[in-house]
């Protein structure tokens, strides 16, 4: 594992906090990302997916970013997502992003338009070249369509803005490969296949369960760094029931903020349409998940 990573190792992809009403709660998402980082994280990203990016809209997104720098910026690297299926969109997210004061930007795939790889070049090296930023590209093929071919890793690795991936894609015979051939930083973006991407070389992880227990999961990655891979394979275990409840039983986000929520952390497990919030009987899965891992 390569040391002090530029975009950190322990990272999540953080729950935008709503108030019932349905507006964005900026305190709350102020006390989750000073618990994330008390807890062990040393990035965070800020609107994400599991953020709720594609329903919040770009003031709130400018405001977000605003007051997790302002709690945390000083102490751990925030990584604003902007990437969308629109590339002028996405280049005015950049430009936003680096006038606010983020460290880097995360660009996922282009959804739901399926463009060729030409045109998957052609956006993040737009991205790459809207400001100084350092860029983390998002490989999602089950939510854009969509998989980053290893031609285009490998074009797009030549900028030299363009400096991580998060892999959400699973395929560790090609993420090997990739990680050789184009000296890119490799994280995570499968809960489930954190400790398998660190043994095949990550750096990091990209993480939704991981702001539920940041303790436990900074716990795995300072055992892997330290090369205890049997603690690191127990902690591993034991994040089972969590991940599985977060990740496995609906979607990530309304069962991250229902854990959150659960605990104190933020005030309500409010999520926009076209999400739900938890049911009871979902609500009651994550308390006995969180059982396990307190």
């Amino acid at each position: 594992m390569a040391d002090a990573p530029r975009l950190g190792r322990v990272l999540s992809a953080m729950v935008t906090p709503m108030r019932a009403d349905g507006s964005v709660d900026l305190d709350s998402a102020q006390r989750l990302a000073t618990h994330l980082v008390d807890e062990g994280h040393d990035g965070i990203v800020v609107s994400g997916t599991t953020g709720e990016s594609p329903t919040t809209t770009a003031a709130e997104k400018e405001e977000l970013l605003r007051a997790v720098i302002g709690a945390v910026g000083d102490r751990a690297v925030i990584v604003a997502g902007a990437g969308s299926n629109d590339t002028a969109k996405s280049v005015e997210a950049v430009r936003m992003a680096e006038k606010v004061g983020a460290h880097a930007v995360l660009a996922v795939t282009p959804y739901y338009n399926k463009p060729p790889q030409a045109g998957l070049v052609a956006h993040f090296l737009a991205l790459a070249d809207a400001s100084d930023l350092p860029v983390m590209v998002y490989d999602i093929p089950g939510r854009s369509g969509i998989a980053i071919a290893r031609e285009t890793y490998l074009r797009i690795a030549e900028h030299d803005r363009i400096v991580a991936v998060k892999d959400a894609r699973g395929e560790l015979w090609l993420a090997s490969q990739l990680m050789e051939q184009t000296g890119l930083d490799w994280y995570s973006g499968d809960d489930a296949m954190n400790l398998a991407h660190f043994g095949n070389g990550a750096v990091g992880f990209v993480g939704v369960t991981s702001q539920t227990c940041p303790a436990v999961y900074r716990r795995m990655a300072d055992a892997v760094l330290e090369g205890r891979w049997d603690d690191a394979r127990a902690i591993h275990r034991l994040l089972h029931a969590m991940v599985d409840a977060v990740m496995y039983v609906t979607q990530g986000a309304i069962m991250a903020k229902a854990a959150l929520a659960e605990q104190g952390i933020i005030a309500s497990g409010t999520v926009r349409l076209p999400l739900v919030e938890a049911s009871d009987e979902q609500r009651e899965q994550i308390r006995a998940a969180l059982a396990t891992v307190a």
